[in-house]
Parts: C-alpha cells; structure tokens; sequence
C-alpha cells in the first residue's frame, strides 16, 4: 500500500487515518505535505464537529520515515512542524487514539491534538537526541505545557520510550483503555464532542491555547448565537440542545 493519509467523516466526526504499515505508519515527506490541505478542507465542512486522529493497525506512527527525509533534515522538520501546527490550529475538538509506538514525529501529532487517548502498551518517545536534530522551539513549549518541564526534558534528553503509566500520570495522556476498548471510548467520547455546544469549544479551545486577545469577540458571538438561550431551555425542558452556531468557514 502507497503511503498515505486516508479518513472518512461519520456522524459528524472526521476520522484521518495514518497509513504506512510497512514502516509502523512512519510519516513520509508526502503524507505530511498532504495533511494541512486535509485539516483544512475538513476544518471548512460544516458536517465535521470533531476529529479522531489515528493509526492504522496496531500502532499510532513511530515518527518520520526518515529514508525520504535524508536530503534536508531541515525541509523535514519544517513539513513536520507545519503539519503539527495545522493540527493544533484546527477549530474543532481533536483526538488522538493511540496504539502501540507514538514516538518522535507521531508524538508530535498526538501533542497537537486537544486529548488523547491510548490503549494499554502504548510507548511514547520524543526522539530528537537519538539523531542530533534539535527540537522546535514551538513544539518543545507545547511538550511542556502538557508534562511540565522536568518530564519534557526526560523525553527529550534521554529519548528513553515511556510506558502508558508514566504517559497518563504525567499528563501526556488523558486516559487509558484496556486492550480492545478503545475504539468504544473514542467512539462514546467523540459523540459526547459532537453534542455540545461548538461555540464553547471554539472558545474555550483559544482561551487554553494561550490567546488572550479575543474575549469581546466571542462574547459577541455568544450574544448572536442563541446557543445560551437553547441550552438553558434545554436543561429546563429536560431535553438535549440543539445547538446551531458553527465554526466560520
């Protein structure tokens, strides 16, 4: 099988599938090329509400595959940290459903998304020191903002794999299921996603991000959406909402 990034949206989730099973789903040059333009397309659809980031197979992507990326070291790292940022950047609710290896390039994919969730024996590496490559600045704050600086420097010193236990308890990871129970909860967490309300993701996923200058933006939004209005009748009526605002193209 070519190498590729595939997905299908279901029930108004987006699922992007990483394909590369001869190399345990190592990204190619071309597949992280492929996957701003992807974001975006799916980022513009008003039938997306969430997105399922994963592997295919038994495991999530042990990285860059590094025999398409001998030419520039430099190129390479600039495709992988523009796809990471495309990720990070997309205005929906984002999960990575991790299996098996999750290390160097894939680690990055998986910090760029909102949670994550792994399957028991999954391994994390953050792998830069086994190749003499230093890490983006960008992607070394977003490593510490989920692990804090002692752990982030761990990974990235060392470059030692990590065990689901010491990924959930230092925060790289959000939960972990038993073997065969994750694509359950993926599927169970990505419709609770889907029914909440878009305009608090939106926002929400600004503020924690860091930004601070759009406060009366999204209160006017909140003014004009008539989300707060639905969902206090709803919550009275003991009904679900119907939320209507959506993410602008």
């Amino acid at each position: 099988m070519e190498p590729q990034l595939s997905h299908q949206v279901t029930d108004s989730v987006a699922t992007v599938v990483i394909r590369h099973p001869a190399k345990r789903n190592a990204m190619t040059a071309a597949m992280w090329r492929s996957l701003p333009p992807l974001l975006e397309t799916l980022a513009a659809d008003p039938g997306v509400r969430a997105l399922v980031l994963t592997g295919e197979g038994g495991t999530f992507c042990a990285g860059a595959d590094i025999s398409t990326l001998q030419g520039s070291p430099e190129e390479a790292q600039t495709l992988a940290v523009a796809a990471e940022e495309a990720l990070a950047a997309f205005p929906k609710p984002t999960l990575a459903a991790i299996r098996g290896h999750c290390v160097g390039g894939g680690s990055q994919l998986a910090a760029a998304c909102d949670l994550r969730l792994a399957e028991e024996g999954a391994l994390f590496g953050v792998t830069p020191a086994k190749l003499g490559i230093v890490y983006p600045a960008s992607s070394t704050r977003r490593l510490v903002s989920l692990v804090g600086p002692a752990t982030a420097k761990y990974l990235l010193f060392s470059g030692e794999l990590i065990d689901t236990d010491r990924a959930l308890r230092t925060g790289l990871v959000d939960e972990v299921l038993p073997e065969g129970e994750l694509d359950k909860r993926v599927a169970e967490l990505s419709r609770v996603l889907v029914s909440r309300s878009q305009l608090t993701q939106a926002a929400a996923k600004e503020f924690a991000n860091g930004r601070t200058d759009r406060d009366a933006h999204w209160a006017e939004q909140a003014r004009g959406s008539g989300d707060t209005a639905e969902g206090v009748a709803a919550f009275l009526e003991r009904r679900q909402p119907r939320f209507t605002w959506s993410v602008p193209k």
